[in-house]
């Protein structure tokens, strides 16, 4: 064996062998510092087989990167190619030692060489693509736009340089080898290897030590790549492709769907059981997330496994108005604050130990003040999280829907904020008159209860009379459906449009349907998603009660806030009922003949999904099927629509609170709808068209959309259509509940 090659087997076996530990020490450290959080609650650990089956579906199948086609199929050659060209690293760990090395029994099949050809090849294509788009969408040519706008640059790069550099080095080994003919594949099946061998000297004198070296250059960046990634533990760009199946596996839903819908229930210290407010210990059990030990392992784990792509910032509606959240950036703070504090919790340093041990040095770190560092605070707190971010959150889902690797942004965000809430009070002065009605009033705006029951006095006295029957403590025998009202649409001016137009679209269809009236209480939603539990609770509880006394099983509700909540979260507190949502259900008449659209309505109409109606609960087709099924109505979808719909800015209690910063979210979509020439807006939320409402008034008011122009349901229009007549006139113009 020549020196040259015994050298060069030597240093790329030590290379090796310090790789290999150090690798092994940065997963046991990663898995300790995950292993700070509290525990999981014991849904996530099973079904095994349903969850391993999502984990291979998402991974293998790249169900979540395809909702970018080209980048997606791009990436998947990049990540099959880091298993399936193993066997050339084998290969060139043989090769350095000796050039004319080959693997055993495969290493002439031509089947293999064309594996390896096209893997290597179309993963060359992929990463060279990857990094265009980078390069091209970088933030110093794109600003905020950029979806790699806090992502650390430097690794992205660095990962995308050594896969090329890896590529590059197959095709150039097998290069040498077919110009010195020593290759045993056919040009068919490794063209890419022969057009290398065509450039490169073929004399055994030169080819032989240049497989050698180039073999050598190869081993070592693969394995100097693991000791960067031991070297960087919060490095999200390269953990990600051992991480994120196990973040997969463990993720909120078994049945593999996003952590949408209903909000993560608050759990007491043994994340076994939800938390009981009666029996609750505040120094035991977790009242949301006030340090980063307060989160679950999966919370770390979710920190941990973040890429840093920016698919969730890129769809953020609070980041595309200007505003400084990024859920991007929450969940990279959290990450680097975890790893920067996990190494002293796990030696047990601690307050008191540094009380009485005061000089001890710790590499010049302030212990105290890392230890004591708050989750959410301004720059002068020195918070993790500054409130603005906090509170800016929508729960609208967008980044829960694009996450590639399943991070849960919402219930973390939502821990969050219940800990400002609850324990430290310290939250938008503004919600705090939200809560005060809610808890006095059962609803947002404070009203008296008995003006739940207006809009069915104002329906008995119309020219065309609808009685409504109204529960007296039990459901009446032949009643199919309870009608949930919600808050807005029984107190609010243009909710009651809505309102009145499915109790007289549910009357000609001759559905049977009763309401509360006045002993509908608020769901407890606008509560629950500003960080509230036990108000939530409390009014939740109240509605159970109500509800299951009154023996209801079927309820339709025209709040998609109301039908996500009834329908998920109650549940949860002995609530179980087969709940609806409006559009469904006229869909459904209309498509059984008990409702016929017949008068045209020629309007070029354009849909605003509501996100705890289209994202949180996958309803996008019935609004849509009512619609089509108008005679007249041409509809155009805005660019961002259905799983990629833009927010109104309402949800996460926003619709309660002021937007002090950037553009006003609302304005923003309302700019997108009015790019289709509009002459209606749709939508099917009343918390929908109120702020679409609000912001075309202000458009009107500025001479940027025409006076005609208008905001309403589904329901309405359907109504339009069927009865002949326009129900939902003066809906664009600017009305508000009455205190």
């Amino acid at each position: 064996m020549q020196p040259l090659y015994l050298t060069l087997g030597i240093i790329t076996s030590v290379f090796a062998v310090v790789a290999l530990a150090a690798f092994v020490l940065a997963i046991r450290q990663i898995v300790r510092t995950v292993g700070i959080g509290r525990p999981v609650e014991p849904e996530r650990k099973g079904p095994f087989g349903q969850r391993l089956t999502t984990t291979l579906i998402e991974t293998i199948g790249h169900t979540r990167m395809l909702k970018r086609p080209w980048i997606g199929i791009a990436h998947w050659f990049v990540m099959v190619s880091f298993p399936l060209l193993v066997l050339t690293v084998v290969e060139a760990q043989g090769e350095v030692f000796d050039p004319h090395f080959s693997l055993p029994v495969i290493h002439d099949w031509t089947i293999y060489g064309l594996a390896i050809e096209i893997i290597a090849g179309a993963s060359l294509v992929g990463i060279l693509g990857l990094t265009a788009y980078r390069l091209i969408n970088s933030p110093a040519r794109r600003g905020r736009k950029s979806r790699f706008m806090h992502s650390k640059h430097w690794t992205g790069y660095y990962v995308e340089a050594y896969i090329i550099g890896l590529l590059v080095s197959v095709f150039v080994i097998r290069g040498f080898k077919a110009a010195s003919e020593t290759f045993p594949f056919p040009v068919w099946a490794t063209p890419v290897s022969h057009a290398f061998g065509a450039v490169l000297p073929g004399e055994m004198s030169i080819a032989e030590p240049g497989i050698a070296a180039v073999a050598a250059f190869k081993l070592i960046i693969s394995y100097m790549f693991f000791v960067v990634l031991a070297l960087k533990l919060t490095m999200g760009v390269g953990w990600h492709r051992f991480l994120a199946p196990v973040n997969i596996y463990f993720k909120r839903n078994q049945d593999g769907s996003p952590a949408h819908g209903g909000a993560k229930q608050m759990m007491d210290a043994s994340g076994q059981k939800p938390l009981d407010f009666e029996e609750a210990d505040p120094d035991e059990d977790p009242f949301g997330a006030g340090k980063i030990e307060d989160f679950t392992w999966k919370g770390l784990l979710d920190f941990s496994s973040c890429t840093e792509c920016g698919r969730c910032q890129d769809q953020c509606p609070a980041w595309n108005t200007g505003k400084p959240l990024s859920p991007k950036k929450v969940i990279l703070d959290l990450q680097q604050h975890a790893y920067e504090k996990a190494p002293y919790l796990l030696q047990g340093i601690t307050e008191e130990t540094l009380a009485e041990q005061p000089d001890e040095s710790h590499s010049g770190v302030d212990v105290l003040s890392l230890l004591n560092k708050p989750l959410v605070g301004t720059e002068e707190e020195g918070g993790v999280i500054h409130p603005d971010e906090l509170w800016a959150c929508t729960n609208c889902g967008a980044c829960v829907e694009q996450c590639p690797v399943d991070i849960e942004h919402i219930d973390h965000i939502l821990d969050m904020r219940r800990y400002q809430v609850m324990v430290e009070s310290n939250f938008p002065s503004e919600a705090n008159t939200l809560l005060k009605n809610l808890e006095n009033k059962a609803n947002p705006w404070g009203m008296a209860e008995e003006r739940r029951m207006d809009w069915v006095q104002e329906l008995a006295e119309q020219e065309d009379p609808v009685e409504v029957t109204v529960v007296d403590e039990k459901m009446p025998e032949d009643t199919e459906y309870l009608f949930w009202v919600g808050c807005a649409g029984a107190l609010e001016d243009r909710a009651k449009k809505t309102t009145k137009a499915i109790a007289e679209l549910l009357d000609i269809a001759g559905v049977k349907f009763a309401v509360m009236g006045g002993m509908e209480a608020c769901t407890g939603d606008p509560a629950r998603r500003l960080g509230m539990e036990y108000v939530f609770q409390m009014l939740a509880q109240q509605n159970v009660e109500t509800l299951n006394d009154a023996g209801v099983t079927k309820i339709v509700a025209s709040c998609p806030h109301c039908f996500n909540t009834l329908a998920n979260e109650y549940p949860d507190l002995g609530g179980t009922y087969e709940v609806i949502h409006h559009s469904q259900l006229l869909a459904k008449l209309v498509d059984e003949g008990k409702l016929t659209p017949v008068d045209s309505v020629e309007e070029n109409i354009t849909y605003h999904d509501p996100c705890f109606l289209g994202r949180h609960n996958k309803v996008y087709t019935p609004p849509r099927d009512i619609m089509a099924k108008v005679p007249g109505v041409k509809t155009q979808e805005m660019h961002r629509h259905k799983e990629r719909g833009f927010c109104c800015g309402a949800g996460g209690a926003r619709m309660w609170m002021e937007e002090r910063i950037g553009k006003r979210i609302n304005t923003e979509r309302v700019d997108e709808a009015l790019t289709t020439n509009p002459d209606t807006v749709s939508t099917a939320c009343p918390f929908c068209q109120v702020m679409l409402g609000d912001a075309i008034n202000e458009k009107k008011s500025a001479g940027e959309a025409a006076e005609s122009l208008e905001v309403v349901d589904v329901s309405q229009l359907l109504l339009r259509s069927v009865k002949g007549e326009d129900p939902a006139a003066g809906g664009g113009e600017k009305e508000t509940a009455e205190a």
